[in-house]
């Protein structure tokens, strides 16, 4: 895994996958309480800022299904991080097209700029190549410090580092630690919590920690699909209808 410090940023371009995917209010801001998604990429944001980076964020905000929705912009979030990191963040309308690259062809090092939501283009979560390489046009290196969307396979995780050198940011490297160290060499007794709602994505995960851990807590929504696999009545809660089905086959 090639980390920041395996390359000099000095006035590069930098594409930089973030997971701003943050709970807006009714006010339509970033609640202060709900914004340690931000909070957490802002060592690999200050470190890119002393190499002296030219840094263009990639984000997505909710689910739009490839479609522009007003209230999944990310304004609000680029208002929430000039907070947070005391300098201005140049929010762009569109993450493609020749307005956005004429913008990015300006772009001064120690400047931050954030693209429009990602997901607004069907190419991102279709991980279509085309979309990878106009993504890939705006920058000359790439840093993904999405930790919470590396597992899925869209254009601007998984595409753009066949077009891009690449490197891991430092919440990613310090998540794999984290999570290398409990895999390969797990401190007993161990209690592993997991939580979240697609049960799909996950059970690798839990089958894995299994095999591992004296105890395995499962929480959120996911785990109303196993108790309802188990036969127990959950009443309106969510359930993933789709894998339960496939489970009981």
């Amino acid at each position: 895994m090639r980390t920041l410090r395996n390359f000099n940023f000095k006035n590069k371009r930098v594409l930089v996958r973030v997971d701003f995917n943050v709970p807006l209010g009714d006010d339509k801001r970033v609640d202060g309480k709900e914004d340690w998604r931000l909070e957490a990429t802002l060592p690999t944001i200050h470190y890119l800022l002393e190499q002296k980076a030219k840094i263009i964020l990639l984000a997505h905000l909710g689910r739009p299904d490839g479609k522009i929705v007003e209230s999944l912009r990310l304004n609000p979030v680029a208002q929430r991080l000039e907070d947070l990191l005391g300098q201005p963040v140049v929010k762009l309308d569109d993450c493609l097209g020749q307005q956005v690259e004429k913008r990015i062809k300006n772009i001064q090092a120690g400047e931050i700029f954030l693209l429009e939501n990602l997901r607004f283009h069907a190419g991102e979560t279709n991980n279509q190549s085309d979309f990878a390489q106009q993504l890939a046009k705006l920058g000359e290196v790439y840093v993904n410090d999405a930790f919470g969307a590396v597992h899925r396979a869209h254009a601007s995780i998984v595409g753009l580092p066949k077009y891009l050198p690449s490197f891991s940011g430092l919440l990613l490297e310090k998540e794999i630690k984290a999570l290398s160290k409990i895999l390969n060499k797990p401190v007993h007794p161990l209690l592993v919590i997991i939580g979240g709602v697609k049960i799909s994505t996950k059970i690798k995960v839990i089958k894995s920690f299994l095999e591992k851990t004296d105890s395995l807590i499962l929480g959120g929504a996911l785990a109303n699909t196993v108790i309802s696999a188990k036969g127990f009545a959950i009443g309106n809660q969510w359930l993933k209808k789709r894998w339960l089905m496939k489970s009981k086959n």
